[in-house]
Order: structure tokens, then sequence, then C-alpha cells
């Protein structure tokens, strides 16, 4: 498995990173612990050093699973978690992005995971409600106070993380260095803003659910009826939302192109991932070694400039103004004169 930076840190991170969501935990998405060590074995041993995990995931079984596993594997794993969201119902102030719940979160993973720091700590999704100096100052605090050496952002719109890095930065404070954002092949949205702030603020791009929930892997069908069939987490009520007539047609265009490449659909998924513009590390997550087998082929598979345009035309994401006016010859020309400057701009993302 290849290396890359993470975004404008110096951390040396593996180009897929392990999701420990399914880690822990009693509900039908989770794992057992003998899955989950035979997932995380196959992961450390075909090179991989970057794992990502959360306080909510099984409310906290994931970190605690990760936290047996890991001994003498610490040292050269890049840990990842997050906060923000509720873990208890009764205590509002047990969610949210304020210096009290990251403290007391922070703590709690820090506990679970048997270690004294994180190598990235991720704000989980956006509030609305805490000041963004109160978030950057607190996340400060605790990478100078070396618990944290890194921080992320995840769920959370362009121009907030925008800001949020430009006051970081008038105060000398540390400053968001990647994100954490839903892309896949039938997901494309966060292509149009948070791509050109990505390349522009040098900020690495983690895919959440590279998959879909499991919707492109080839393995669920929806009847006439309107029942989902086929086995897993989309089996149950969360079916009806991702098996969209959209998102099954995308799925069914993968599959072609999977059977003519010999490989499975959530492999050719992957690797389209690993081919965009835009440097993105896809989080790949599995409830068995089968499952992980597949997710880690996708780094041994080239796709040719057909194959990614075949790909790339069966969810093209919608454009947005200014951007898709900005790229337009005639305006360049009205901006520049006759002789039309060609030169990448951050909104030229294909």
């Amino acid at each position: 498995m290849k290396l890359r930076l993470l975004g404008s840190s110096s951390l040396r991170v593996s180009e897929l990173c392990l999701g420990a969501m399914t880690f822990g935990g009693t509900a039908h998405l989770y794992a057992g612990e003998e899955d989950c060590r035979a997932v995380y074995d196959a992961y450390l041993a075909a090179g991989g050093n970057f794992i990502d995990t959360a306080d909510m995931y099984g409310m906290g079984a994931s970190e605690s699973m990760l936290g047996r596993f890991m001994g003498e594997d610490r040292g050269r794993i890049i840990l990842a978690s997050k906060y923000s969201m509720n873990t208890d119902p009764d205590d509002p102030n047990t969610g949210g992005n304020h210096r009290a719940n990251m403290v007391r979160s922070l703590e709690g993973s820090l506990e679970r995971l048997k270690t004294d720091y994180l190598d990235l700590y991720w704000v989980h999704a956006a509030d609305g409600l805490t000041p963004p100096l109160e978030v950057m100052r607190a996340l400060d605090d605790q990478v100078r106070l070396g618990k944290i050496l890194h921080i992320g952002v995840s769920n959370a719109p362009a121009w907030w993380v925008a800001a949020m890095n430009a006051a970081a930065a008038e105060r000398g404070w540390t400053q968001f260095t990647a994100f954490q954002l839903q892309y896949n092949l039938a997901e494309r949205t966060i292509e149009n803003a948070f791509f050109p702030l990505a390349m522009f603020q040098d900020m690495a791009i983690t895919a959440w659910s590279p998959l879909l929930f499991g919707a492109l892997t080839g393995k669920y069908t929806v009847a006439k009826d309107g029942s989902v069939e086929g086995e897993g987490r989309l089996g149950g009520p969360m079916g009806g939302r991702m098996l969209t007539p959209h998102n099954l047609k995308v799925a069914q265009g993968l599959q072609k192109v999977a059977d003519r490449l010999g490989a499975a659909p959530a492999t050719v998924a992957l690797a389209w991932l690993l081919h965009r513009p835009a440097p993105v590390i896809p989080i790949v997550g599995a409830r068995n070694l089968k499952q992980m087998d597949q997710n880690l082929a996708c780094v041994g598979l080239e796709l040719d400039a057909e194959t990614l345009a075949e790909l790339d035309a069966l969810s093209p994401p919608a454009p947005t103004f200014p951007e898709s006016l900005l790229a337009m010859p005639p305006l360049r020309t009205m901006v520049h004169g006759s002789a039309l400057v060609d030169r990448l701009v951050p909104w030229d993302t294909n």
C-alpha cells in the first residue's frame, strides 16, 4: 500500500484508512470481535497504518476494541477519533463542539483506546451553536498539551471550514489539515466546493461511506413491490433511503465495468476514488475478511482513462454557480482578452 502525506501535516498515512465503525456494539451493522480482529490484521498486513474511529461508534465499544487490538502496534498506527455526537440523550452537554464536551470526549477516547495521544482528532459535525473561536482555541489547547497532534473536520460546510482556518491562522493556532466527508461514485456533490478548498489550503480529503453503505457492492436489488433483496444493513429500513433509482442506476453501471475488468464492484468503486484529481483517502470498513479482501484489492487495480471516463459519466455532479460561469471559455475571454489564458484554476477539478 502506498503512503500519502495527510494534507499540510507531516503524517505519512496509507492510501486506505481502516474505518472501525463496525467494531463492537450489538446492532446488526456491527461485527463480532473475532471478525474485527481478522479485518484489523489483514489491513495491517497489507501495509495500512491509518485507523479511524469515534467515541459514539458502538457507544465507545469500537474504541475499546481497538484499544485491546493495538498493543505494540500503537506506535506505528496513525490513530484518529472524533467528538461532537451526543452520548447521553438526557444530558445536552454530552454533545456538540463546545470545549466541555471536547475535553470530556477526548479523555474518554484516550482511556478506551489505551493511549495518551491521538494523531488526529476530528470535529465529527458542525453543531451550529458553538462560537468558532471557542472550537479552534479548545482544539489548539489540546495540541499544546500533547493530547492530539493534528485536527480535522467532518460534516461541515466548506465556508465554515475556511472561516475556522482563517481565524486560527490569524491567531497562530492549529488549523484543520483534513476533511472527512461522504464521497463515492453516486454522491459527488463535494467536488464543487470542497475539492477547490482542499487544493487551495492543502487539506486531505478522507471519504466516508465510499461504497454508499454497501449500495455500490452489487449485492442489493429492489423488487417490484419496493422491498429490498439482499443480506446486509440495507436489508432494513435504511435500504429505502439508499437504494434510490439514481443510486441503483449507478450501481448497475458500476457492475458492468466490474464484470468487464473481472473485479468486484467494491474494488472498482474504491479504485475510482484513488484516481480522483484531488487526493482522496477512502475510509474502508468491513464486517468480515472477505469484504476486507475486496476492499484491499483496489490498491492494485489500475483504471485507464477510458474506464475512468465511463465511471465519471455514471453520476456527474451538477454544476453550481458561480463556478460553472467562471469555467466558461467565453467568460475567461471577456476577463483576459483575446489571448485565452491556459491555466488550471481552483474550480477546474475535472
